[in-house]
């Protein structure tokens, strides 16, 4: 399999821990690729009309894109636990969907602020972003740490997923502050051997 990869994606971050989590990382050959929506520039758009990253290249059918397709088959490949069944699979889901909207709300401020012009960008665009942001932070913080204390699951590693490119992307809003109990949850998730191989600072060998 290939996978292409860029470091700084928060949703190639999820695919890799989840290579880790389940024992595959090796199974992989991983693609350097860049590309913004206004220039695809290397993203593989021959396997993925998208454009997008990540994108998992197979031997036996045609390329997977989107985190949440390819974690799921590769959770599927190893046989692993990521999914549990339901009913507690629609809060593993819900989990990751929220995880996975925090990331597109603070990646759609960092494109409004570097794809677009100083006198071009909106204020009132990247605080209705961070809107998004905070409630679903909130919402985490109140009502979700029973699931979080819980057996690791894909939901998990969506929202540890997020926090980190908060805290790398948007660390002067400090998003921990108020949510003592979701940052304390981070601070042991960011101990686990996949997320430390896959921090922002320490991206896989090329």
């Amino acid at each position: 399999m290939r996978l292409y990869f860029a470091a700084s994606s928060p949703y190639v971050r999820k695919v890799t821990v989840t290579l880790h989590e389940t024992g595959q990382i090796d199974d992989v050959e991983i693609v350097p690729a860049y590309g913004s929506p206004i220039d695809p520039q290397t993203a593989p758009v021959a396997k993925n009309p998208l454009g997008k990253l990540p994108t998992l290249e197979r031997a036996d059918g045609p390329a997977l894109y989107d985190s949440r397709v390819i974690c799921r088959y590769l959770n599927d490949r190893a046989a692993a636990r990521l999914y549990p069944d339901a009913p507690r699979l629609w809060d593993t889901l819900t989990l990751e969907a929220t995880g996975d909207g925090i990331l597109d709300a603070a990646l759609a401020m960092v494109y409004e602020k570097r794809l677009r012009a100083p006198d071009k960008q909106s204020p009132e665009i990247i605080d209705g972003q961070w809107s998004k942001v905070t409630r679903a932070l909130d919402v985490l913080n109140e009502r979700w740490m029973s699931h979080l204390s819980g057996r690791l699951d894909i939901g998990h590693i969506a929202v540890g997923c997020a926090l980190g490119y908060l805290e790398v992307r948007h660390e002067d809003r400090d998003w921990r502050k108020g949510r003592d109990a979701l940052a304390d949850w981070y601070t042991k998730m960011c101990e686990r051997p996949a997320m430390q191989r896959t921090s922002p600072e320490n991206p896989p060998e090329l």
